[in-house]
């Protein structure tokens, strides 16, 4: 998304109706790696370490924007979060409870509480099912507003509260644009009053000249309901504006995590510092006179990440500890950064 069409996103604001010193999530060390198979008896010969250790906390109402290349991770935390994937190791714990045991019969009332808006309107959506079906599914899941009439009234309520009509209860997904049908994928997951939702890139899918309104329609919600947001992307324009805290990820670990304001201003990771640098300013002038410090190589396998800091075969002031020890995530004034240049 453009600075410019970001210039019509309202600014993330305080967050009223909900308590910003109370942990509702905490991500400790989690580790989701996926096994490699071979031979003719399909043994394990590997793993694939997707998410390897990733920690942080988010507050009642609080966006933490989850940032960082394809493939480092960030959609697998948040499926691991919501335990939608097995997870190797580490805790989830959610308003208090660690889940991270949980079977899917301990899941099911905790799944209420917690909900995701996918990145693709069109493929999250079964075609066959009119929206209001859509919608209120959720409801006769969890056994809400058991009445058919109150389940309608109630699809009518979360309709208009997305920016929907409606008169658009009886229509089908193919009959929406892609805003729209993204709409109704948040409609359908605040049906069930949930408290956490985990955005998996829910612009990205988008046009570019609708996606400032989907991020206001997020901000709007949030001001209003107290819902708390981990916003997966990899449009810094995006989380610039809808995030309270941002992390950033590298093939599988957290390398920094700061509020949304220092981290614009001060990067201090120099992953972080080379992708702030690639972000676009709309002013041409300005544009040209910027320095742009390259990120050189390719992203490191999953499968076998390197020794030591996993950005030092391509990062431009690696030291010779930086290939044989892994850095801890320290904190660093407000921020938090796992580089040895600030241990």
């Amino acid at each position: 998304m453009s600075e410019t069409l970001m210039s019509e996103v309202a600014p993330q604001q305080k967050v009223s109706g909900a308590d910003r010193s109370k942990v509702i999530l905490d991500v400790r060390d989690l580790k989701i790696h996926f096994p490699i198979l071979g031979g003719w008896i399909q043994r394990e010969v590997g793993s694939v370490k997707a998410v390897d250790g990733v920690s942080f906390r988010l507050h009642e109402g609080e966006t933490l924007g989850l940032v960082g290349e394809s493939g480092c991770g960030k959609s697998t935390t948040g499926l691991g979060i919501l335990r939608m994937l097995p997870i190797t190791s580490g805790q989830v714990l959610f308003e208090g409870t660690d889940i991270s045991q949980h079977n899917q019969a301990a899941m099911r009332p905790i799944r209420r509480r917690m909900q995701m808006v996918y990145q693709d309107p069109f493929s999250s959506l079964d075609p066959r099912m009119s929206v209001g079906a859509i919608i209120a599914e959720p409801l006769e899941i969890h056994g809400l507003y058991g009445r058919k009439k109150e389940r309608r009234e109630r699809v009518l309520e979360l309709l208009e509260m997305v920016g929907l009509r409606h008169d658009m209860i009886d229509r089908y997904p193919h009959q929406f644009s892609g805003g729209q049908r993204q709409r109704v994928g948040i409609a359908r997951a605040l049906a069930v009053e949930p408290h956490l939702l985990i955005c998996d890139e829910p612009v990205s899918a988008l046009d570019v000249s609708i996606q400032a309104q989907v991020v206001n329609l997020f901000q709007e919600l949030q001001e209003r309901l107290g819902i708390a947001y981990v916003f997966v992307a990899h449009d810094l324009a995006v989380v610039r504006h809808v995030s309270h805290r941002i992390a950033v990820m590298y093939l599988g670990t957290i390398v920094e995590i700061a509020s949304r304001e220092e981290l614009y201003a001060s990067p201090k990771h120099p992953y972080t510092k080379a992708l702030m640098e690639a972000i676009p300013v709309a002013n041409p002038a300005v544009e040209a006179g910027r320095t742009h410090q390259m990120i050189k190589g390719e992203v490191p396998s999953a499968q076998r990440p390197p020794p030591g800091c996993r950005f030092h075969p391509r990062c431009p002031v690696a030291m010779s500890i930086c290939k044989e020890k892994v850095p801890e995530l320290r904190k660093d004034g407000g921020s938090a950064v796992a580089c040895h240049l600030h241990s």
